[in-house]
């Protein structure tokens, strides 16, 4: 269902009675979405866990994903990351971790340095900030990392994804994160099966990984 979170931020929430871990799940750079309502009622009946994912770009709903890119380097971590935690008050668990896509794989990787979550997943989220995302409220999230104490952290990417070049790849993963690649996958492999570059079979074994790695 939705929920408006304290942040004054739209969420979808499923709970489950009696729910000992919440999950955070952060969408990709287009928000929620039904693609999303169904991943979060999907991993709430799978697991038996209170799912929240809060809306990216809340108040702007509208734009086009083009729109979208050009405004990332608007968004306020202080603001995006106020949203992660209260979605993750709102599942009202003492356990809760975090995982999201793309854009929302980038937030969970700087969720992971807050201090508010036990592990974090994400989905071939961007280790260092896109050129045109570079704005005064954006941190690096490699910088984040540096300067919190992060929780367990597993990055799963594709080796042909530009988003995540080798390098980056590498760099995160001396920063402390286990590393998870598919050779040949492209971005954005796993979480929608209407785009040109999922796999199937890898977003299979992704997902499961993700989710005993969050599980632990």
């Amino acid at each position: 269902m939705r929920v408006e979170l304290p942040t004054g931020t739209p969420a979808e929430l499923v709970r489950v009675d009696g729910a000992e871990r919440g999950l955070v799940l952060i969408p990709d750079i287009m928000g929620l979405r039904p693609l999303f309502d169904d991943h979060v009622a999907r991993i709430a009946t799978g697991q038996g866990w209170t799912v929240c994912a809060p809306q990216l770009f809340a108040g702007r709903e509208h734009l086009t994903v083009e729109e979208r890119m050009a405004a990332a380097a608007e968004l306020v971590d202080q603001q995006v990351l106020a949203d992660v935690s209260a979605a993750a008050d709102a599942t009202g668990c003492s356990t809760v971790v975090v995982t999201g896509f793309c854009m929302g794989g980038m937030y969970a990787i700087k969720a992971s340095a807050t201090g508010r979550f036990h592990r974090a997943a994400a989905f071939y989220g961007m280790i260092r900030l896109p050129e045109h995302w570079r704005g005064p409220g954006q941190s690096e999230p490699l910088e984040l990392l540096a300067g919190g104490d992060p929780c367990p952290l597993l990055a799963i990417v594709g080796t042909q994804d530009p988003f995540t070049p080798a390098a980056d790849v590498a760099a995160l993963e001396e920063a402390g994160a286990v590393i998870v690649s598919y050779e040949d996958a492209n971005h954005g492999f796993v979480h929608d099966p209407d785009r040109p570059t999922h796999r199937p079979k890898d977003a299979a074994d992704a997902w499961a990984r993700a989710i005993e790695f969050l599980s632990a």
